[in-house]
């Protein structure tokens, strides 16, 4: 990086520069090249497929499918209204939930819910999109979801949860902190902030086909 830098060069390509790195020295020098290149003013084409690397670098994100630039805007735009299913799904977790859409809500599994406000109005039938930080749970023996299984990751947790009637698939919540349930808990789960809606016609994948059908 020292030598790349050293010329002065106006722009720099970055072709998967931690690749090589363990993830915790990779943090360490991913926020030093981050501040080596704002003292110098240097612009860089970072190339990655690792999300977080993305999103906590840049400035601006390209996301490319099939050689294409699909949705070019910041880091934030990106994650939280990505211009398809797929761009949700490729930078960040998703909660996708089969729904009917109409007046600014969609009815989904977990209730009804208000819909990110973008300039559109959807309606029929969908795919409402959450990210699974906006699932809040509680313990409630009465509850209709149980817990599956937890992953700890130290300052979150991954909480997996199906319906005790086996009638839908699992979803998956992010908690923060110290995990307030345990494997085999009933815990009821709502849904915090607005959720995301791509019509049938933008939902063209197969996983997408298969959870409209």
């Amino acid at each position: 990086m020292a030598r790349a830098l050293a010329p002065g060069p106006a722009v720099l390509l970055l072709d998967e520069p931690f690749s090589s790195l363990d993830a915790g020295l990779r943090a360490d020098v991913r926020a030093e090249m981050r501040a080596a290149l704002r003292a110098t003013g240097a612009t860089a084409v970072l190339v990655t497929h690792d999300q977080e690397e993305a999103l906590g670098m840049a400035d601006a994100v390209a996301v490319m499918r099939g050689g294409r630039i699909v949705q070019h805007a910041d880091p934030a735009t990106v994650y939280l209204a990505p211009a398809d299913l797929g761009v949700a799904r490729f930078v960040g977790e998703t909660v996708v939930l089969p729904g009917q859409a109409g007046a600014g809500v969609v009815a989904t599994r977990l209730g009804q819910l208000p819909l990110v406000a973008n300039g559109s109005a959807p309606t029929g039938e969908g795919l409402a999109v959450l990210r699974p930080e906006q699932l809040l749970l509680r313990p409630d023996p009465r509850a209709e979801y149980e817990v599956l299984d937890i992953v700890f990751h130290g300052h979150d947790a991954t909480v997996r949860l199906a319906a005790r009637d086996g009638s839908a698939g699992p979803l998956q919540a992010r908690v923060q902190g110290m995990v307030p349930v345990r494997s085999g808990d009933r815990v009821a789960v709502t849904v915090h902030g607005a959720a995301l809606f791509y019509p049938v016609d933008d939902a063209d994948d197969a996983v997408s086909r298969g959870l409209l059908r």
